[in-house]
């Protein structure tokens, strides 16, 4: 195991917005809303929860490079029995910080379980995954809706042969 070194590689605006969803009782959610769990305002404290868990994804994950965050945005958003958590990470560094944004989304739908266990112990964390992310030597990528959709849309790099 190595620590790519990423030393040579230029400081380029990088972009990685990642999502999560937790599945909870419409009474749980309704509670949130309403502002009426034992431990406070839940919302709030998710999006400060995913805002620090970016911050720290280098002390969480082995082999990721500490960067300089310039902006970490949690939304959270009511759905069907459901919070929909929507992380983008903004950086001008030498990699991605597609890390920072999954880590994020998972410390957010983290929170809101840790806060609402004591009512909701069946609630389930699905749908973790990367939706974008833009800049560096390998550009844009976007999932793509629907199970017929490729993978990437970007083009694959050519093999070095170097690990």
């Amino acid at each position: 195991m190595k620590m790519v070194d990423v030393g040579a590689k230029p400081r380029t605006e990088r972009v990685a917005v990642a999502v999560a969803r937790l599945r909870m009782l419409p009474a749980t959610l309704e509670r949130i809303l309403q502002g009426k769990v034992e431990k406070g305002d839940v919302l709030a404290a998710a999006r400060l929860a995913g805002v620090m868990a970016a911050k720290r994804t280098p002390d969480i994950v082995p082999l990721c490079h500490p960067i300089a965050l310039s902006g970490v945005e949690v939304e959270l958003t009511p759905a069907e029995a459901a919070l929909d958590i929507r992380v983008t990470v903004r950086t001008v560094d030498r990699t991605g910080v597609e890390m920072e944004a999954l880590t994020s989304a998972c410390a957010a739908a983290l929170t809101v379980y840790d806060m609402c266990k004591s009512v909701d112990r069946g609630m389930v964390m699905e749908q973790v995954q990367l939706e974008h992310k833009a800049g560096g030597r390998s550009g844009t990528w976007n999932r793509q809706a629907g199970p017929e959709a490729p993978a990437s849309t970007r083009r694959p790099r050519k093999k070095t042969g170097r690990k």
